[in-house]
C-alpha cells in the first residue's frame, strides 16, 4: 500500500531535507552512518529533526518500495498546487508556459519518471486527475529522485476544465497520439504550451483529445506500436526543450 505521508531511499530524503519539506521523524537502519547517511543525519541535526535507529526488518516492513536504502523519513502531505502556480512560475523565470498534461496516468513508476524528466527539461508545472490516476505517493517520491520537491503538480476534477483554461490563457495544447496528423519535431513548439500523455493503455480520451489544437505523433519503425508513456513524454519534451534552445 502507497503512503503519502513517506519520503524513501537516501536520494528522495536528501531533497527533501534540501527543499524545506516538513519532516517528522527519520528512521535509520541501525549501523549505518557512512557516506551519504551521514549527510543526512547532519542536515537532520542542523534543522532539529529526530532521527531514530532501528533494525532493518522495521524498515522492511514500513516500506512501500521495498528500495528504501536504509532510511525512511515521515513527512506532511505532498501539497499539490494550483493552475495560477505553474504560470506564475513561468513568469518568474521569465519564460512561456510549458505544462504537462496527463489524462489519467495510472503507474507510479511512470509519474515519477515523467517529474523527473519535466524537473529537469524546465517545465513549470504538471497537471493530474483526481480520479482514475495515481497520485503523489511514496513511490512516485522515490522514482522521481527528488524532482517531486521541486516541480508543482496540480490535481483537477476535469483534465478537459483544465485544459480549456490554459487555451484561454494562451496556451496551444498539443496531445502525443499514435494516429496524430504530423511528427512531433516537425512542430514549432516554442511558444506557451501544453502537452497531454495518455493513459498508459488506452492512450488520450477522446474528449481530451478533441480539446487539444494539435495531434502529434513519434515515429514507431518497429513491430510493437506504441512507447511507454513516461519514454513518450521525455522524447518530446526535450524536443520542447530544444527548440527553445
Amino acid at each position: 500500500m502507497y503512503n503519502e505521508n513517506q519520503v524513501e531511499g537516501r536520494n528522495p530524503v536528501i531533497e527533501a531535507l534540501k527543499a524545506g519539506r516538513k519532516i517528522e521523524k527519520i528512521f535509520l537502519a541501525s549501523g549505518s552512518n557512512q557516506g551519504s547517511i551521514k549527510k543526512i543525519v547532519g542536515i537532520a541535526k542542523d534543522k532539529g529533526i529526530v532521527v531514530q535507529y532501528v533494525n532493518r526488518k522495521k524498515l522492511d516492513s514500513m516500506s512501500s518500495t521495498q528500495n528504501h536504502q536504509g532510511v525512511i523519513a515521515l513527512v506532511s502531505s505532498y501539497e499539490y498546487k494550483s493552475l495560477d502556480d505553474i504560470l506564475n512560475l513561468a513568469q518568474i523565470r521569465k519564460e512561456p508556459p510549458f505544462v504537462i498534461i496527463l489524462d489519467e496516468i495510472e503507474d507510479p513508476h511512470n509519474l515519477g519518471a515523467i517529474m523527473r524528466t519535466a524537473e529537469c527539461a524546465g517545465v513549470h508545472g504538471i497537471i493530474i486527475p483526481k480520479r482514475r490516476a495515481v497520485g503523489l505517493t511514496s513511490v512516485v517520491a522515490k522514482i522521481s529522485a527528488g524532482a517531486i520537491e521541486y516541480i508543482p503538480v496540480v490535481r483537477v476534477t476535469n483534465i478537459s476544465a483544465a485544459i480549456e483554461e490554459l487555451k484561454q490563457k494562451g496556451l496551444w495544447i498539443y496531445g502525443a497520439d499514435m494516429d496524430g496528423d504530423e511528427y512531433y519535431y516537425k512542430k514549432e513548439l516554442t511558444g506557451s504550451i501544453g502537452i497531454v500523455i495518455g493513459n498508459e493503455g488506452k492512450g488520450i480520451s477522446r474528449i481530451v483529445k478533441e480539446k487539444c489544437d494539435f495531434l502529434i505523433k513519434i515515429p514507431m519503425k518497429g513491430k510493437l506500436s506504441s512507447l511507454n508513456a513516461s519514454i513518450s513524454a521525455s522524447i518530446i519534451t526535450y524536443e520542447v526543450l530544444r527548440q527553445r534552445g
